[in-house]
C-alpha cells in the first residue's frame, strides 16, 4: 500500500470510493474535492493498492483553532477493510499535525453508528462526553446544527 495526497487526477476515484460509505457517508461535489486537492492535500491522504484508490481521508487544519485538525470523511473500500488502511491514513494526518504542533485530531459520527464507534475507539480516539447517551456512545445535541446530534471523538497528538 502506498499513501499519496489527494490530487485532481484522483477525484473521480475518490467520489466512487466515498459512494461505498452509504448510508453514513455520501460523496461531495467535484468542486469540493478540487478544493481539498488544491488547498488541503497534505491532510487528505489516499491509500493506493496497485493503481487503485482503496482508502481516503478528508481532514482540515482549523484556521480558528490551529491546534486542531478536523477529520471530515474517512472511507475504506469494502474489500480492503480490516487491513490497517484507515489506521495508516489517520497516522499520516496525525504525523502532519504533529509536524505543525497541533494538539488533537477530532471527528464526529452519528451516534447510532456502532461500527464507527468501534473503529474510532480501537484507533485510540476518545468519545467526548456529551449531553446524551445512545447505549455506550455519548453525543452532543445539535453539535452540527439543529437536529444534527453527533458523537464527538478526539485523539491527542502531544
Amino acid at each position: 500500500m502506498d499513501i499519496e495526497p489527494l490530487s485532481i487526477g484522483r477525484i473521480g476515484e475518490v467520489i466512487d470510493l466515498v459512494s461505498t460509505g452509504a448510508p453514513y457517508l455520501t460523496p461531495r461535489t467535484w468542486s469540493d474535492y478540487w478544493a481539498y486537492a488544491t488547498l488541503f492535500s497534505s491532510t487528505c491522504p489516499l491509500a493506493i493498492v496497485g493503481a487503485r484508490v482503496v482508502g481516503s481521508v478528508v481532514a482540515f487544519r482549523s484556521q480558528d483553532e490551529p491546534g486542531d485538525i478536523y477529520v471530515q470523511d474517512v472511507v475504506t473500500d469494502p474489500g480492503h477493510r480490516r487491513q490497517g488502511i484507515t489506521r495508516a491514513l489517520l497516522d499520516t494526518v496525525a504525523g502532519r499535525g504533529r509536524e505543525w504542533g497541533c494538539r488533537r485530531l477530532y471527528l464526529t459520527s452519528e451516534p447510532g453508528n456502532q461500527t464507527a464507534h468501534a473503529a474510532w475507539t480501537a484507533l485510540g480516539f476518545r468519545n467526548v462526553v456529551g449531553d446524551r447517551s445512545f447505549g455506550d456512545i455519548s453525543a452532543v445535541t445539535d453539535y452540527k446544527g439543529p437536529g444534527r446530534t453527533r458523537a464527538v471523538y478526539e485523539l491527542a497528538l502531544s
